[in-house]
């Protein structure tokens, strides 16, 4: 909320608690957030926020802050702060140009390009001896590929001919994606084995995809030369630390 908005929602012992203070806690909830964000949501959100105000009344009024076991926390929580810190300060100068990113992108194709396509039809049946007993009869032209799909696949995809239509790598078991790759488009292939049985598979189509865009990979390549980056900065300075300061194990 803008300052010049924002506005005393409620008092503790003449405290303010401020609108901007609901809003804060609505951020730090992330997306759960917005279901809180009416006023009935709002109205649990100063009830907790006035619960803390109490608490930290109290533990002023009764001094709390000179008990040991407070002060050791607080040293606790003031030395996590405090490597946070260090730790970011040993990497925030770390910076990645985009000539970088460009470089990266070009002295590695492999990474960028497009995925593998495949478009293929299959016949599916209990046994290795049906499905050579098929082949054979496709081969020799007494029935058609989709005839026999339509008659004799156990797979739902027989009533449209065996078409499995497209698909990419992974999508399929490997047993089978193997095979398209093995095989010439437009031919059958011998009886496969997957755990559904034994396949005969006609390879209608496949290609590969348009190189993907340095535009659309930049943001990715980014993150990750960053993170390298500020890996290799993290561990140059840890070792010139054990220098400053030496480490022995027990």
């Amino acid at each position: 909320m803008d300052n010049m908005q924002d506005k005393v929602v409620a008092q503790v012992a003449g405290q303010p608690i401020m609108a901007s203070e609901i809003d804060y806690m609505l951020m730090q909830m992330g997306p759960r957030g917005a279901s809180y964000n009416n006023p009935q949501g709002r109205a649990m959100i100063l009830e907790q926020l006035i619960a803390k105000k109490l608490f930290l009344m109290d533990a002023q009024k009764n001094l709390m802050e000179r008990e040991p076991e407070f002060k050791e926390q607080m040293k606790r929580v003031k030395d996590e702060l405090l490597t946070n810190y260090a730790v970011q300060k040993a990497v925030e100068k770390v910076k990645v140009t985009d000539d970088e990113l460009k470089k990266f992108y070009d002295e590695n194709p492999d990474q960028f390009e497009g995925g593998i396509t495949y478009n293929a039809s299959h016949i599916l049946v209990d046994s290795e001896d049906f499905a050579k007993e098929l082949a054979s009869k496709i081969a020799a032209g007494e029935v058609t590929f989709e005839d026999a799909a339509a008659e004799h696949s156990t797979c739902p995809s027989g009533k449209a001919g065996g078409e499995l239509g497209d698909f990419g790598a992974g999508q399929m078991v490997p047993e089978f994606e193997n095979a398209c790759n093995d095989m010439e488009v437009g031919t059958v292939s011998a009886p496969v084995k997957t755990q559904f049985g034994w396949h005969l598979i006609k390879l209608n189509k496949r290609e590969m995809g348009e190189k993907i865009k340095f535009a659309d990979v930049k943001g990715d390549i980014y993150q990750s030369l960053m993170q390298e980056k500020q890996q290799a900065a993290y561990q140059s300075r840890i070792n010139q630390l054990k220098i400053m300061f030496p480490v022995d194990k027990m």
